[in-house]
């Protein structure tokens, strides 16, 4: 397998910029994720890999190999699309010989790489039947499958898993991992799927308006988010963003949301007086509140109930509090009801804070 280096790589067309000045190496035999909204710019860096988009500006490199002038066939890069794309006429076992046949591999080189492919997907016993005698699930496995006899250096994955329905997302998902881990390959895998980042990445590039703005495992993009964008973008619900003025009180820096304040650590006060004006935004995941039994000043906030969505295992509250609606996970069988008056104790050492003006994070361990 092999490395892959983005070296200040853009790509526009004409003056629309969709992807800037991206530097990012995935490492060799890494399941890296590229995840962002739609327009981001995650398929377009995937096809720039693959040969299928032209580069702009900067260098692509694949073990060691600038790659920017190669044909798509001469990069030993296989790919497996959103669509399936099997051919109808054609058999699975020759839907997975097919690219092989045309590069005049041997026989039994074909029968051995497309058996060994097929048992490693579980498709072996659905090697004599056509595609619409498949479900949606087995297609998608003849469609890795013809990736995988390829025994490409780099396999590209944009967004495979869309198409399926949610039960099965889930096994695909897990199955995409064990073959990693059979493989050893180097994986770019696209998704705006943020729970298929963050359970199947060793590590996420997250990626906003065609910009790297955080490279890091999903955990860590989770607990400290680089900026704005990336803490609203990883988690769901989504993070709780409060706009708040930092008050000095008692010898400590609180922050005061709308008649209700919070106190931060000392490592967060710290951060914060580096804001010029006093003004911050104060991010709060729905998991760090939890059902107070009173007020407690500095650590808790109240509102009212909003809604309610139970969910079985939890239920997700959002009530109007210090003039913003904000978001809990709590307990699912938690006493609440809409209309209630509601206090949350907030975990306010997971507190996160951000610049108002640049939007980037002030605590860097969140």
């Amino acid at each position: 397998m092999a490395e892959v280096i983005f070296d200040h790589v853009s790509k526009r067309y004409g003056s629309v910029v969709v992807l800037r000045d991206l530097d990012l190496v995935v490492r060799d035999r890494e399941f890296l994720v590229l995840v962002g909204p739609s327009g981001c710019g995650k398929s377009t860096a995937m096809r720039l890999v693959a040969g299928l988009e032209e580069i702009t500006a900067g260098t692509l490199s694949i073990g060691g190999r600038v790659v920017n002038d190669l044909a798509p066939r001469e990069r030993d890069v296989a790919m497996v699309f959103q669509s399936y794309a099997l051919y109808p006429h054609m058999s699975v076992y020759d839907n997975l010989a097919y690219a092989l046949r045309l590069r005049r591999f041997a026989r039994d080189e074909v029968d051995r790489r497309v058996r060994d492919a097929a048992r490693s997907l579980g498709i072996d016993a659905l090697l004599g039947r056509k595609p619409r005698e498949l479900s949606g699930g087995q297609r998608q496995r003849v469609a890795l499958g013809r990736a995988i006899v390829r025994e490409a250096q780099v396999f590209l994955m944009d967004e495979p898993l869309s198409n399926l329905d949610a039960q099965l997302r889930v096994q695909t998902r897990a199955e995409l991992i064990r073959l990693h881990d059979r493989l050893q390959a180097t994986v770019i895998y696209v998704t705006h799927d943020q729970v298929e980042a963050m359970t199947m990445g060793d590590r996420l590039a997250v990626l906003n308006g065609g910009v790297l703005q955080q490279l890091d495992t999903p955990q860590d993009v989770y607990d400290r988010p680089a900026n704005l964008f990336v803490a609203r973008f990883i988690g769901s619900p989504s993070m709780n963003v409060l706009p708040a003025r930092l008050e000095a009180a008692d010898g400590a820096l609180d922050a005061a949301l709308a008649g209700q304040r919070l106190r931060l650590t000392p490592a967060q006060a710290a951060a914060a007086r580096a804001l010029p004006d006093g003004n911050v935004l104060v991010g709060i995941r729905p998991e760090h509140l939890a059902l107070a039994d009173g007020v407690a000043p500095g650590v808790s906030l109240s509102g009212r109930v909003e809604l309610v969505e139970r969910l079985g295992s939890e239920l997700l509250v959002y009530l109007d509090a210090a003039g913003a609606t904000l978001a809990a996970r709590l307990p699912a069988h938690a006493a609440v009801s809409r209309g209630d008056a509601l206090t949350l104790a907030v975990a306010h050492d997971r507190l996160h804070l951000f610049d108002p003006e640049s939007e980037r994070a002030l605590t860097p361990d969140g």
